[in-house]
């Protein structure tokens, strides 16, 4: 196996084993006594079939997702031709050999197979093949793979957004994720997920650009997190901070088998590019579910029906990509909050993921009395930073408590007055439903909604690009 070259495959179509098998098959159905004949030594076992030195690739079957060792069928007729020549007589070309319908379309190393040995060492291979293409599957949108994902109940799916400067990319104005533990909710029974309260959800505010670096092209909104409360972090934190959330959620590094961990983005290789610039390590196995391509692919292939421009009236061109704004929009959801606060983009965009896979889930709409109570408490940009609890403030007359679990803490109080409503948090368990708003000060944000109207209009883009500006 250590001397091979590589091939373009196609060609190479039919699975090797299968060959074997055919033979097999036809030497029955026909009443050939094979074990008689000369040429009989070659079909006593698999590993004797072998032996006339099988040129092979491994590829996986686009239809099914399986790996497979395959040869070409002029190998077959060179075989055919061996047996004529040395022992006189003709064998047919088998009508039932399995023919794989290759998905690779890069370069296969090339192998000759001679012995069992050999055979057996590229077998161990094949779950490594068939991840590698169902991870490129993923990532390019294919329907079938992902609704395959998102239908065993067994992944988390973690939807992430940064937002930069539009002058300096690798400066990071926020950071926000989604994320939802589908084996958890799968394993008590509380499915579909319910955004609001089965998300696990964050948002985060670099304290040292907030206000001081605004985008003109592509206006950014740090204070209008809908989903919860903003924590505001010094720049060099946020790496440690992204990475712990990942490493919270991800399985161990495999080579064969997939990561309980998918990542989710609109537009998701921009936000994979920082989190490669920050040295965020994220697990060689890990899934990556592009929504922008997913949909694009389900349009495609007529799965969303004839769609028009809302601005233009024309039809929808093939190969064109939604905005996410775009994306809500198609799908009958009036975004509940501004666009273009990383928190926000990812709960949104996870949500879109989901209404995709499961229709009826209904659009969670945000808690405007507890923004406004928390508007009313107030925020100090001098103060020390407030810490949070669960994603929860803890705030008592009108100051922040630094140590978790105190007298005041919102969880503490609510354990004191045994108060219980039956929401069912992120892992499907039952417990009370938070009040607390994001944090937004007066008089600051601008006028997200005219920008959420503009996105709707201009509501799908060229397939050159999903974000532009800062997206």
């Amino acid at each position: 196996m250590a001397d091979f070259r590589l091939v373009n495959p196609e060609g190479w179509e039919y699975d090797l084993q299968s060959v074997y098998s055919a033979y097999i098959g036809y030497f029955q159905l026909h009443n050939i006594p094979w074990y008689d004949r000369t040429w009989g030594q070659f079909f006593e076992t698999f590993e004797q079939f072998l032996g006339f030195s099988w040129p092979v690739i491994a590829v996986t079957d686009s239809s099914t997702g399986r790996a497979h060792i395959v040869t070409r069928l002029t190998t077959v007729g060179a075989f055919i031709k061996m047996i004529k020549t040395r022992f006189g007589e003709t064998l047919p070309t088998p009508d039932n050999m399995l023919k794989v319908t290759h998905f690779e379309t890069s370069q296969r190393h090339l192998r000759n197979v001679a012995d069992w040995a050999t055979y057996k060492k590229l077998y161990t291979t094949l779950p490594a093949v068939a991840l590698a293409a169902f991870k490129t599957r993923i990532r390019a949108g294919e329907p079938k793979a992902i609704r395959e994902l998102w239908a065993k109940r067994d992944k988390t799916f973690l939807a992430i957004d940064f937002e930069w400067s539009e002058r300096n990319p690798a400066t990071f104005l926020e950071w926000g994720y989604a994320a939802v533990r589908c084996g958890h909710l799968e394993a008590v029974g509380a499915w579909p997920p319910m955004p609001e309260s089965n998300y696990r959800k964050g948002h985060y505010i670099i304290g040292d650009y907030v206000d001081k670096i605004v985008n003109k092209h592509c206006p950014t909104y740090p204070w209008q997190y809908a989903w919860g409360d903003s924590q505001i972090i010094p720049r060099t934190k946020l790496p440690q901070i992204v990475q712990s959330v990942i490493s919270s959620l991800a399985s161990p590094d495999a080579e064969t088998t997939a990561n309980t961990l998918v990542l989710v983005g609109h537009g998701v290789s921009s936000d994979i590019q920082r989190l490669e610039e920050t040295k965020i390590k994220i697990p060689h196995n890990v899934l990556i579910v592009d929504t922008a391509s997913f949909e694009r692919a389900l349009f495609n292939t007529g799965e969303r029906g004839v769609m028009h421009d809302p601005k233009t009236g024309k039809h929808r061109a093939q190969g064109s990509t939604l905005s996410l704004g775009g994306l809500l929009h198609s799908l009958g959801i009036e975004p509940p909050c501004a666009l273009h606060n990383a928190g926000n983009d990812a709960f949104l965009c996870l949500l879109a993921l989901q209404k995709m896979m499961e229709p009826g889930t209904a659009t969670p709409m945000p808690d405007t009395d507890a923004r406004k109570k928390s508007k009313a408490a107030g925020l100090v940009m001098a103060a020390p930073m407030p810490v949070a609890f669960m994603g929860h403030l803890s705030v008592v007359d009108d100051a922040y408590w630094k140590s978790l679990g105190r007298s005041g803490s919102p969880r503490v109080r609510e354990r004191e007055r045994g108060v219980v409503d039956g929401v069912t948090d992120e892992m499907g368990l039952m417990r009370r439903g938070s009040k607390y708003g994001s944090m937004s000060p007066p008089e600051m944000g601008g006028n997200w909604k005219d920008d959420r109207d503009k996105d709707k209009e201009g509501w799908f883009k060229s397939a050159k690009g999903v974000r532009l500006g800062t997206k």
